[in-house]
């Protein structure tokens, strides 16, 4: 493996923000049992896992694990919910968007797709070499290995490749887990979001109304979309 002196020869050290949320979420698998869990583990884990992403010390980061109240989506304007819809990269651009749209996404109880995102974008800010294999690590065991407590849907070959390539991480080692993740977020869960109440009241100039929670009719799949559209840039 190359020199992390030659890799990132400008770099400074990581932000205090930065490692707030990785002692957290690294603290949170900890706590887990070496053994594979069962049914009803794995749902404690997951609400374990929820529950640490309310606590204040991640409110501190830039967007992790500030999900946001789609209430606070109230002071949007009608014009500026109106440049949501244009597309998704717009939505997840604009802080009230992301915020609005994580709220949504809890409702439906698919929240781990955007936190993944999320986390993808905050690995991607390291600013040291020697920064980026607690944090792969950590990343991997929340939100990819199997039975994860947050395990995002991802096909075979994605997983494998990004299983490898964890063990020797790079600034782009979760970018094919993090374009097939958001593809299945904007097929899937940005039209529904385009046509729910609190967004169409944000429209209207209306307060949303608190939204009913509700769980997903079934679970899509990579496949449903494959070929839907071709990898993005986010930058």
């Amino acid at each position: 493996m190359e020199n992390p002196v030659l890799l990132f020869p400008q770099l400074n050290i990581s932000s205090s923000k930065d490692k707030s949320y990785y002692k957290v979420m690294k603290s949170a698998i900890k706590e887990e049992p070496p053994h594979k869990a069962s049914k009803a583990g794995a749902k404690q884990k997951r609400n374990r896992l929820s529950l640490l992403l309310q606590k204040p010390e991640f409110h501190e980061s830039d967007h992790l694990g500030k999900a946001g109240n789609l209430a606070k989506a109230a002071s949007v304007s009608p014009e500026e919910a109106v440049k949501w819809g244009e597309s998704f990269d717009k939505l997840l651009s604009e802080k009230a968007g992301l915020d609005a749209f994580t709220k949504f996404l809890k409702t439906e109880f698919s929240e781990e797709n955007i936190e993944f995102w999320i986390a993808c974008e905050e690995y991607k800010k390291s600013k040291t070499a020697h920064e980026l294999l607690p944090k792969a690590k950590t990343i991997f065991e929340t939100f990819i290995q199997k039975d994860a407590p947050k395990e995002v849907n991802l096909d075979f070959h994605t997983k494998e490749v990004t299983s490898q390539n964890v063990h020797q991480p790079l600034l782009t080692t979760f970018d094919a887990a993090q374009n097939t993740v958001y593809r299945l977020m904007e097929q899937d869960s940005y039209p529904r979001f385009l046509r729910s109440d609190p967004y169409l009241n944000l429209l209207k100039g209306r307060s949303p109304a608190r939204p009913t929670l509700r769980r997903r009719s079934r679970s899509f799949t990579v496949n449903d979309f494959q070929g839907a559209r071709p990898d993005f840039n986010i930058w």
